[in-house]
C-alpha cells in the first residue's frame, strides 16, 4: 500500500473537507472485484467508463510514462474537469485524499485520489513535484509554430480520437492532469518539466464519484527525460511505455453511507429575473443523452 504523507491543508468546515477515513477504508480493503482491464499504447489514447462508486486504477506498466488525463460525467459532458479551480482549491500537483472537481455551474468532486505510490516524492531538489495540475496537454497547433511539422499523434490529438466513439469531439477535450509528470516553476516563474519518477508497477488510483468518461493520452514525450523542442532534441520514442487501466467494483457494504456529491447550491441566477440554469431542463437533457 502507498504510504499518506503525513502533512495536509487543514480544512475543517469548509467545502475542502474530505472523510479520510472513509477514504483510507476504501484503500486499504481487499474487498473489490475487477471488472475491466485496458491498456493504452504507447503514443496513443484510450476512453473509457468508470461507474459512481468505483475506483479506478492508472499504472506504469513497464516503466516510467506520462499520461494526460480528461474526465467527463458520462450522461452530461457539458460537466467536466476543472483544472484550474482544482488547482486552486486543492493544490498544483495533487494526491490522496485531493479531489477533481468539475467544471460551472456544477462545481463538485468527480473522483476522489485515495492511493498513491508517489506520495513521498514530496518535492525534490529542484522544486519539482508529481502529478501536474500546472501545465496542460502538449497538442499539434504548438508543434507546428515551434517546428513546421505536423504531428498527429500529440495527447491533444489521441484523446480526440478517443473520445470520438462516445460522441464527444476536439471541443470537449480540455485541460488535463498530468498523472506521472513531474513538473514545477522554476526562479523565474517559468514552468519546467523533468523525468517522471515513476517506475515499473507505480500507480494512482481514484475513487468516482460520479459516473464518469475517462479519457488518457500516453504522452508521445514518454517519461519527458528527452529533450523535445530544444537544441537536443530528438524523438524519445525509446522512453516511451505504455499505461495500464484497471476498474474495481467494490463491495456495497463499504459504500453504505456514501451518495454522489450534489451540485454546488448556488442557485441565485446572477442577478438576472430567472434562473441562468433550467436545473429541470438539465436533468432532462442528461437522461436522454
Amino acid at each position: 500500500m502507498a504510504k499518506v504523507p503525513a502533512a495536509y491543508r487543514a480544512t475543517q468546515g469548509t467545502i475542502l473537507d474530505v472523510d479520510r477515513d472513509f477514504y483510507a477504508r476504501l484503500r486499504a480493503s481487499e474487498a473489490r472485484t475487477r471488472v475491466n482491464q485496458l491498456v493504452v499504447p504507447i503514443r496513443e489514447g484510450l476512453a473509457w467508463e468508470v461507474p459512481a462508486g468505483h475506483v479506478l486504477r492508472l499504472s506504469t506498466l513497464d516503466g516510467p510514462q506520462v499520461g494526460d488525463l480528461n474526465l467527463w460525467h458520462r450522461h452530461n459532458p457539458r460537466e467536466r474537469f476543472w483544472a484550474s479551480r482544482t488547482r486552486q482549491l486543492q493544490r498544483a500537483h495533487v494526491s490522496t485524499f485531493d479531489r477533481l472537481r468539475s467544471t460551472l455551474p456544477y462545481l463538485r468532486p468527480m473522483a476522489t485520489i485515495i492511493d498513491d505510490t508517489l506520495a513521498s516524492y514530496g518535492t525534490d531538489a529542484d522544486g519539482g513535484r508529481v502529478h501536474d495540475l500546472l501545465g496542460t496537454r502538449c497538442d499539434p497547433y504548438v508543434n507546428k509554430l515551434l517546428t513546421g511539422e505536423d504531428f498527429d499523434h500529440h495527447c491533444h490529438s489521441n484523446l480526440v480520437r478517443a473520445v470520438a466513439p462516445f460522441g464527444l469531439t476536439e471541443f470537449d477535450v480540455h485541460d488535463v492532469l498530468n498523472v506521472f509528470q513531474c513538473t514545477g516553476l522554476n526562479d523565474d516563474d517559468q514552468y519546467f518539466m523533468k523525468a517522471c519518477p515513476a517506475r515499473e508497477g507505480d500507480y494512482i488510483e481514484l475513487f468516482a464519484e460520479i459516473d464518469l468518461l475517462c479519457a488518457l493520452s500516453c504522452c508521445p514525450g514518454g517519461d519527458l527525460s528527452v529533450d523535445l523542442w530544444g537544441p537536443d532534441a530528438r524523438d524519445p520514442l525509446d522512453t516511451c511505455h505504455p499505461i495500464g487501466v484497471e476498474v474495481f467494483r467494490l463491495e456495497p457494504s463499504l459504500l453504505a453511507d456514501w451518495e454522489s456529491p450534489a451540485y454546488a447550491p448556488y442557485r441565485g441566477g446572477h442577478g438576472m429575473s430567472a434562473p441562468a440554469v433550467d436545473w429541470a431542463a438539465e436533468k432532462r437533457r442528461r437522461v436522454n443523452f
